[in-house]
């Protein structure tokens, strides 16, 4: 997003000092730096969105799990009423990135930009898909996905080095979730190149991914009506069909699209970030090597430490509201900064530093990387399992693995709000 000549964002990077906008060089290079020195400023900062949209960073830990699970910060503008300056800030940024206007219903429909009481409808008709027995159940099968992925690194070995990124931690996610929701397997890899051009931001890419994304369902939805099976699709299909008040067609689309791309996104950059992680922290490769016990704990450390999603989505405030001293008018935007939040040293001893050990087993989960409130990740048991599956067995096959490159020559995509490296080349040993 930041690279392209056309990009109609770049304009306002700079433009209020004082008022950081999210595309600022420091706040992208080095995000934990960044989002950290406006976190020690205070809990709540004015910043700018890319669209120059003003916008409340929430930067600490307790303020942050405040705000995502207050129903009073509404995802949907409208449940403002209307915005500080009386235009839908969707709208607008959508039109900026060029989105055709017939394809807008389906952003506006998703799950992740509504709120109580469709938000909790569309929840609970996907939620039986990612119950804990669900989850658990699934297992064998995302580790015979692993096995066979890991079996097959060294065919695409080069002077023995491998991207573990295009051959494993890409594959793994996208093949769980596309068995889980109905995608054949001839069509995922256009489904990896669609979610990653949408991930860019580009406003090239998004006016045409999206609408391909959603043209593709539409016949997709119209093939397996015809022959329905036991896939999570079918089920939203014969829901729609037997009741259209319960899931419109648009709500149903938008379900599909969000389910794969979230559904293989984020856990394919969890693997990448927490491989890296450990691959340049030997004493915690050496623990978690010596006690596979440790995945789960060492999933959620991962996940505060170097997690793919740094920024939320903006939310607004339905009333005017005080936090930490702050007034926020009805309508304003607010933001919680997930990367500040998880390395705020008012809750965490020592940051960041990476231990594995952090978590106390069995207790609740301790950090914002799957967000929190209402708007939790639905797939998060499935995330954390996946990537238990992929260290555990990434050290199974390979115990010798190493980084093939220094540290600092790994490359990131420059993104806002994101932590993705573009590839991770490993030797096997």
């Amino acid at each position: 997003m930041t690279e392209s000549a056309n990009n109609p964002f770049n304009e306002y990077v700079g433009k209020h000092p004082g008022e950081p906008n999210v595309l600022e060089p420091a706040l992208i290079t080095d995000p934990f730096t960044g989002y950290g020195e406006l976190r020690e400023q205070g809990p709540v900062v004015r910043g700018r969105f890319v669209d120059d949209t003003p916008v409340w960073f929430i930067t600490r830990f307790d303020e942050a799990r405040v705000v995502l699970r207050d129903h009073r910060f509404a995802n949907n503008p409208a449940f403002a009423q209307e915005t500080a300056d009386g235009e839908n800030p969707r709208s607008r940024l959508m039109e900026m990135m060029g989105l055709p206007e017939r394809y807008r219903v389906y952003l506006d429909g998703s799950i992740l930009t509504m709120d109580a009481p469709d938000h909790t409808r569309l929840r609970r008709l996907v939620s039986r898909a990612f119950t804990a027995r669900k989850i658990t159940d699934l297992r064998p099968r995302v580790e015979d996905i692993a096995d066979d992925l890991l079996s097959r690194l060294p065919e695409h070995a080069e002077d023995g080095v491998v991207d573990l990124i295009t051959h494993f931690a890409y594959p793994l996610p996208i093949t769980v979730i596309c068995e889980l929701v109905g995608i054949p397997e001839a069509d995922r890899p256009q489904w990896r190149a669609w979610s990653s051009q949408l991930a860019s931001l580009g406003p090239d890419r998004l006016k045409n991914s999206f609408p391909a994304m959603i043209d593709y369902i539409h016949e997709l939805i119209r093939e397996r009506r015809a022959a329905l099976t036991d896939d999570l699709l079918s089920e939203l299909i014969r829901t729609h069909d037997d009741d259209g008040s319960r899931l419109s067609d648009v709500e149903m689309v938008t379900l599909v699209v969000t389910l794969v791309i979230a559904g293989h996104e984020t856990t394919a950059h969890l693997i990448t970030n927490g491989a890296a992680a450990l691959l340049t922290h030997p004493d915690q490769l050496r623990l978690l090597k010596a006690d596979s016990g440790l995945l789960p704990r060492a999933v959620h450390e991962l996940m505060r430490w170097c997690g793919p999603v740094h920024l939320t989505q903006l939310r607004y405030a339905t009333e005017d509201t005080e936090l930490a001293g702050v007034r926020i008018a009805k309508g304003e935007a607010v933001m919680p900064i997930l990367v500040s939040a998880n390395h705020d040293p008012r809750h965490y001893a020592d940051p960041a530093r990476l231990d594995i050990t952090r978590h106390p087993a069995g207790r609740a989960e301790d950090h914002v990387g799957f967000g929190h409130g209402m708007h939790y990740c639905l797939g998060a048991s499935l995330a954390r399992q996946e990537g238990e599956v992929a260290f555990g067995k990434l050290l199974a096959h390979y115990p010798a693995v190493s980084l093939a490159v220094k540290p600092e020559e790994l490359r990131r995509i420059p993104l806002p709000g994101n932590w993705r490296l573009s590839e991770l080349p490993i030797r096997l040993g």
